[in-house]
């Protein structure tokens, strides 16, 4: 009974320890995605992927991509919800539901978007710490504020 118990509170623990990851992430990717704060959440070999903003992998090419990002995302607010978090020992794997008001820059301007998407995530406790395995991201819709979104949605296959 002890040894269940001490592994119900490492499961409840591991999947606050990973809520905390995942909102410290979007808060500093609303900060300005700066490479030095955002880079350390990854292990070295993770990979970072969307069919709308590239292929990331390894750590140094993550934190390339979050160098380059705040000039064509110049403002934005991560709202994340919905999650879903399994624990296996010292890997755990989670989805989120993300809406994102944000400003791109396109052509020189400034324009409103609407992001709402997806998150297929895996995790591994590495010296006592969650960091992020694999992050892929799925747009559902980016559209400007003032367009509808109906007729461009798209959904993760099963």
């Amino acid at each position: 009974m002890t040894q269940d118990l001490a592994a119900r509170i490492d499961r409840l623990e591991s999947i606050e320890a990973i809520k905390k990851l995942k909102h410290v992430y979007m808060n500093e990717c609303d900060l300005g995605y700066l490479p030095d704060r955002l880079g350390p959440m990854f292990v070295d070999e993770a990979v970072w992927t969307s069919a709308v903003f590239g292929h990331h992998a390894g750590r140094a090419a993550i934190e390339e991509f979050f160098g380059g990002i705040s000039s064509q995302i110049v403002f934005a607010a991560h709202l994340a919800m919905n999650f879903v978090i399994d624990v296996d020992g010292d890997t755990a794997v989670g989805k989120w539901r993300i809406l994102m008001p944000c400003t791109m820059m396109e052509d020189g301007e400034k324009v409103s978007r609407w992001i709402l998407g997806d998150y297929d995530e895996a995790y591994v406790r590495k010296d006592g710490k969650w960091l992020f395995s694999r992050i892929d991201f799925l747009a559902n819709f980016n559209v400007p504020s003032l367009e509808s979104w109906a007729g461009t949605e798209t959904v993760r296959e099963g």
